[in-house]
């Protein structure tokens, strides 16, 4: 019997969908990642369609759905994750060439069954009685040769089921127009989730499990395989105990061998921060046995933060860094020099409070701080100086590019052609 048999007939697309995922997931992990995420799609687009508290937005494409702010206040935190992990995996298996494997799809499905789980406590309170517990058991044995289908078919299968789910989400939402007991049905439903959420939950969404995975899905996007075994739990020497020795969650390393950045994980249910010093520790200890001080990340799967002790505060990222990027800011902590006005070209910027404003902003970007904010009425040389500013910042390796951006187009091909004329060997590109 398949682990999605729990869910009631109402949700049979759910079930057919998820059920091939499971049936998947030993002899083609690829195939299972899309169906998982084709399942998620179903899942997401129910729930617009009959929680009143969601309103379907302009774009509805899946990741536009997700992030909805109404669909992330709707869903607890851990199962949103989940819901993501889904996603990018899923994406990953039908657009990228990086092999998928058997423990991917294990994972994914697993996911889509704990979101499942959800779905059926929340919405059909009196179905979510009977046994849900995941049982690998339940999965099917691996396929007969020639059963596996080719990335390439994978995405025309996409491409197709998404065409057939628009004509269908389309002729639903006609359907929901003319139902006028469909309000009704809402704020049944409103009620419903209302008495599910008070009551206690004590499925087990293995939370860890999700927070580890979600990690590795982060850093994989990242291009980091994860591959050998100093990537995880490495074992560094030095730490402030009885042992002196500790092991640091992930270590990612560069072409030469050297540590390039520290991750260290927490739990969900702990705020990332509280592990900014036990990632201090681990980058001293990697400094001292390697010789290269590493960029430190901490995370808790939910957010990431980033912190180049060497030269600024700790700040919250939106990922982990490429491995180029990574080396990049290593090597310019040796490369860079001092910011001094005194570099600033004359036949760029020549009035004295244009070159005080910009030995205002080197101050500040010497003293740690990200940012600045410069105001100049019109007509006092605001592209000249941000012209100038980017030449003393690029020379002194504080910048590799810089982006300059103008709320009108003629604005900002009048700001490229001043680059061409005051920095010709920027290389102005006029992205617009």
């Amino acid at each position: 019997m398949s682990n999605f048999a729990f869910l009631p007939s109402d949700f049979r697309a759910i079930v057919e969908s998820a059920t091939k995922a499971e049936g998947h997931i030993m002899g083609d992990p690829r195939a299972a990642c899309f169906h998982a995420r084709f399942t998620l799609e179903a899942i997401v687009h129910w729930l617009y369609r009959h929680d009143a508290g969601l309103r379907m937005p302009y774009d509805q494409s899946l990741g536009a759905l997700l992030h909805d702010p109404g669909f992330q206040n709707l869903l607890p935190e851990a199962v949103f994750q989940k819901a993501r992990v889904i996603q990018k995996v899923g994406n990953q298996a039908v657009h990228s060439g990086r092999r998928i494997h058997q423990y991917d799809a294990l994972q994914v499905v697993k996911e889509l069954h704990h979101l499942c789980h959800w779905l059926v406590r929340t919405y059909t309170p009196t179905a979510a009685a009977q046994e849900t517990a995941w049982s690998d058991q339940r999965v099917p044995k691996a396929p007969a040769a020639g059963e596996v289908v080719p990335r390439k078919e994978l995405e025309a299968l996409e491409k197709k089921l998404a065409e057939q789910n628009e004509a269908a989400l389309k002729q639903q939402q006609e359907r929901d127009e003319l139902d006028a007991e469909l309000q009704a049905l809402r704020e049944q439903l409103a009620e419903v989730r209302a008495a599910a959420q008070q009551r206690p939950d004590t499925h087990d969404y293995s939370e860890a499990e999700t927070r580890h995975y979600l990690i590795d899905v982060e850093l994989q996007r990242a291009g980091w395989p994860l591959d050998q075994t100093r990537d995880r739990e490495y074992e560094v020497t030095g730490m402030p105990n009885a042992q002196c020795v500790g092991y640091a969650d992930y270590v990612l390393w560069g072409d030469d061998g050297k540590p390039l950045a520290v991750v260290e994980a927490k739990k969900t249910t702990v705020d990332p921060q509280v592990g900014q010093q036990q990632a201090k520790l681990y980058a001293d200890c990697l400094e001292d046995m390697e010789g290269q001080r590493p960029i430190i990340f901490y995370t808790n799967g939910y957010q990431t933060w980033m912190w180049d002790d060497t030269a600024y505060p700790p700040r919250r990222v939106a990922g982990f860094y490429k491995k180029d990027e990574l080396t990049r800011l290593v090597l310019r902590r040796m490369q860079r020099q001092t910011l001094d006005v005194a570099e600033v070209k004359n036949a760029i910027v020549e009035r004295y409070y244009a070159k005080r404003a910009i030995g205002s902003i080197c101050k500040q970007f010497t003293d740690a701080r990200r940012k600045a904010l410069l105001v100049m009425a019109t007509g006092t040389g605001k592209t000249r100086v941000a012209i100038a500013l980017v030449d003393v910042l690029q020379r002194a390796g504080w910048v590799k590019r810089a982006l300059f951006l103008a709320d009108r187009v003629s604005l900002v091909n009048q700001a490229c052609n001043a680059f061409k004329a005051h920095l010709p060997e920027s290389s102005p590109v006029n992205l617009v």
